[in-house]
């Protein structure tokens, strides 16, 4: 199967982070040092002096520890006072600081050299207050929290969400795992009996049914150890569980009818077990051999519907004998909530002595 895209992170935080940086950084931020710069204007340009955008790139990159690393180290571990603390530490500091130096580096590569006063000017402006308490960029670190705060909430809601998933599908697995193991020792169990039976009454058809036994163990225990396995696959060891049954009560009409392609579908193995299972349990052929057990699996496209049907067994005063749905029963419920949610309906129904189960899935 191929890898689900749900399971790959979401690109959007990156695509918001460049835009931000493109559009906020690269444009807005490039307007307000035009203000600033005290220089004749290229004339008929659109953008008149483009070193000013990595300039106003080179200026803001204190921001990046505080929303890739300060806010959501701080808030997964729920340090909300702290982080709130040592935000308006940092950025106060952080923004004069980063001028400062964006402002010296750009001294030396001033094109045109007419930005060289600007560079010049304004490293002495933030150099005086990297030690002060007074800070004129004020209005910058604004626009700079508020833009970038959003892209930090944006990547973190984005990660945890993806955590959730990945969270989710583990419990799912181990879930589905608990499910198969627990079906596979009652279906061993169940079909021991079956064989201890019939070794007891000396039946010449053991060793047959011993053989087709070999065949469903197998699937139980290597096949069935897969996620998903193919339809065909799946009614070849039904065929196989009603032949021995078939054997065992070989006056009782017990059948199973496909209809439509199976080929190329697949489907979670054993899903359809329990609801064999339990009609052979309760059926009445264990007494009469005018008693039946049919089932019919067809296949429509994008639909798989599985109905059987059998004669019950007389109704007892003890409440006991009431199918109240045991382990394989659950069993079905739980799978088909995991592998099917909203996408598939089980309804069992009992009239005129005989028991039905319905289930339809949508492939």
């Amino acid at each position: 199967m191929q890898q689900d895209t749900a399971d790959r992170p979401s690109r959007f935080p990156l695509i918001f982070e460049i835009l931000v940086w493109g559009l906020y950084v690269g444009l807005y931020k490039y307007a307000v040092y035009m203000e600033s710069v005290a220089v004749p204007l290229a004339g008929g340009a659109n953008f008149p002096y483009p070193q000013l955008i990595l300039f106003a790139l080179a200026a803001t990159l204190y921001i990046i520890p505080y929303y890739r690393w300060l806010v959501p180290v701080l808030l997964r571990r729920r340090r909300y006072a702290l982080l709130g603390i040592v935000s308006v530490l940092y950025l106060w500091w952080g923004i004069k600081v980063n001028v400062a130096v964006a402002h010296w580096l750009f001294q030396g590569v001033a094109s045109p050299p007419l930005l060289r006063g600007f560079y010049q000017q304004g490293f002495a402006g933030a150099a005086a207050q990297v030690l002060a308490l007074r800070n004129t960029y004020i209005s910058l670190l604004f626009t700079d929290l508020l833009a970038f705060s959003c892209v930090a909430f944006v990547r973190y809601a984005f990660e945890n969400e993806y955590r959730r998933r990945h969270l989710e599908k583990d419990h799912l697995a181990l879930q589905l795992e608990q499910l198969k193991s627990q079906l596979q020792p009652h279906f061993l169990f169940n079909t021991l009996n079956s064989i201890y039976g019939l070794s007891l009454a000396g039946s010449p058809e053991t060793p047959r049914f011993i053989l087709l036994l070999s065949e469903l163990m197998r699937y139980v225990l290597y096949d069935s150890g897969k996620e998903y396995i193919g339809l065909p696959e799946e009614v070849a060891f039904l065929e196989n569980y009603f032949e021995m049954e078939q054997r065992k009560y070989p006056g009782a009409q017990i059948q199973l009818t496909t209809q439509g392609p199976t080929a190329g579908l697949q489907v979670p193995p054993l899903l359809l077990l329990p609801l064999v299972e339990n009609s052979f349990k309760h059926g009445r052929h264990h007494f009469s051999d005018q008693a039946s057990v049919q089932a019919t699996l067809s296949i429509q496209p994008g639909r798989l519907h599985f109905v059987i049907e059998n004669d019950m067994l007389p109704a007892a005063p003890a409440p006991a004998t009431k199918r109240s749905g045991g382990i394989g029963l659950v069993n079905i419920r739980q799978r088909l909530q995991l592998y099917y949610p909203g996408a598939h309906e089980l309804h069992l129904t009992e009239h005129a002595g005989r028991y039905r189960a319905e289930l339809t899935l949508q492939l």
